[in-house]
């Protein structure tokens, strides 16, 4: 999701799209989703600045012959989404006694991803889209919001009314790249 509209959403909403994601499974129930919402307008400046930054050398390390194609896409809803969320990942919470992550501790990472999958999902079912925001420098992010310095960044994303609400994901539709099969990605043995 790329394009918003700038209508604001209904009171509650966030917040129930958040009780949501807290539904979302995680190693040990450690819960480690930290969840940030950025309605400072200096915060959400500093966030863009550091977007713009990003995105600059994003097109300076695409291929020559795909630097046109991608200073046409529009990757950032920053401007337009009503709400800002961001979403860190706390690697050693005390909540959930460090089960399941002695030989795997990125699961606390991923567990946070999963929450972030929840309220994507539930956002969608109320016709609310999000778009992720991957292209900014995680540390800058972190310091613009704020936050203790142990969190891992997941992600910043941008919740809102979609512009338009298209089934065919717009970055195929910019022929940037196209949904493959499920037969794809599985390996068989």
């Amino acid at each position: 999701m790329r394009r918003f509209q700038t209508t604001p959403l209904p009171a509650g909403t966030l917040d129930r799209l958040l009780e949501t994601a807290c539904l979302a499974p995680s190693v040990g129930l450690s819960q480690p989703w930290r969840f940030v919402t950025v309605d400072e307008p200096q915060r959400r400046a500093a966030v863009r600045r550091n977007f713009e930054t990003s995105n600059a050398e994003a097109l300076a390390a695409q291929a020559p012959e795909r630097q046109q194609h991608y200073a046409r896409l529009k990757l950032a809803g920053l401007d337009e989404a009503p709400v800002h969320l961001a979403v860190f990942a706390e690697r050693e919470p005390a909540q959930g006694h460090g089960l399941g992550r002695l030989t795997m501790p990125e699961t606390a990472e991923y567990s946070a991803v999963t929450a972030v999958h929840t309220l994507w999902l539930a956002a969608r079912a109320e016709g609310i889209g999000v778009g992720w925001i991957s292209i900014l420098d995680p540390a800058v992010a972190a310091a613009i919001l704020d936050v203790p310095s142990p969190w891992k960044f997941i992600g910043y994303f941008c919740l809102g009314y979609p512009a338009t609400d298209a089934p065919t994901p717009e970055l195929e539709r910019a022929d940037w790249e196209h949904r493959r099969p499920a037969t794809a990605f599985v390996l068989r043995r």
